[in-house]
């Protein structure tokens, strides 16, 4: 059982030490991947070029990837009951024998073709509306606060749950698509929708900072929560109604949700942990401020004082 009680007094130091660390495991591992392959994170078809096919055929991935060896097969994966063989960029004349080859033999087929040169441009895109909306999310903050410790927090907290969701995609195998880009841009606005509500009750309400804690952490709690039920249902949809019933595999939605759920669950450690442990520790240096002055100023009052009974 969660305790509000036990929470809210944990010391500010305290709060802030576990998600520096996953932030820096996350960021490690996304480093690696970029010294290791030359991407930060995995990029699928949409934004590195290839051709992605998808088959009816008995035929075990092992096989499949025989046959196609001399074709830059880069994937075979199980699909809603056929198979979907991802093809890295080749030459045309390369792309019209495995064309060809296919359609002789299996019939039927999906082919989805994307180009190197426009996959790139895309890829700059995609990359540059995240950046941009990073950038713009900032901007507001920073215009809303005014203070840079709250606006440092709020901004840190996004950075946080955007790389860990980034670095997780890389353990699990996920690829950069369409779905995720769209993933990692709501993921922005939901990061930065619990922060604010947690800055805006800390600074802008009264009381002690353990009853304002509190007082965020339920209404935090309850609004992440139903969010993540919400696209954990999502996922069970795209990936397991096809079991029970005609729907098919819908990929671009299955991206989207596990995307979200791993930076959902990175937003409840950063805002309810790094971001609290900071404006926590932030409140309680202006608290012992305004304490010193106020200790000073009696010390003041009291020497005057005592001077004028002297005289």
């Amino acid at each position: 059982m969660f305790d509000l009680e036990v929470y809210s007094r944990i010391p500010a130091k305290k709060m802030i030490v576990i998600p520096v660390i996953v932030l820096l495991l996350a960021l490690s591992i996304l480093s690696y991947f970029y010294l290791t392959t030359g991407e930060p994170v995995r990029m699928g078809v949409a934004f590195k070029g290839g051709t992605v096919v998808y088959l009816t055929t008995d035929s075990t991935d092992d096989e499949l990837r025989a046959e196609f060896a001399d074709f830059r097969l880069i994937d075979v994966r199980d699909a809603s009951g056929s198979k979907m063989l991802i093809f890295g960029p080749m030459d045309e004349e390369k792309k019209d024998q495995l064309l060809s080859r296919i359609s002789s033999k299996y019939g039927e087929v999906q082919i989805e073709d994307m180009g190197e040169e426009y996959s790139k441009e895309q890829q700059k895109q995609a990359l540059r509306a995240i950046f941009f909306a990073f950038a713009l999310m900032a901007i507001v903050v920073l215009l809303v606060f005014r203070t840079a410790v709250p606006a440092f927090a709020v901004i840190l907290s996004a950075f946080s749950d955007i790389v860990t969701a980034g670095a997780c995609m890389n353990i699990f195998g996920i690829e950069l698509t369409l779905g995720t880009v769209a993933a990692l841009l709501m993921l922005i606005g939901y990061s930065v929708d619990s922060d604010i509500l947690l800055t805006t009750r800390l600074l802008k309400r009264e009381g002690s900072i353990e009853d304002k804690i509190k007082s965020a952490v339920k209404t935090g709690l309850t609004m992440t929560g139903t969010t993540l039920s919400a696209v954990f249902v999502l996922f069970i949809v795209s990936t397991s109604m096809y079991i029970i019933s005609s729907f098919t595999l819908i990929p671009i939605l299955r991206d989207i949700s596990v995307v979200l759920i791993f930076g959902l669950v990175a937003d409840l450690m950063n805002t309810w942990l790094l971001n609290t442990g900071i404006l926590k520790w932030y409140l309680e240096r202006i608290e012992a401020k305004k304490e010193l002055a106020r200790k000073s100023k009696k010390a003041k009052r009291s020497k005057k004082s005592g001077k004028n009974k002297k005289r």
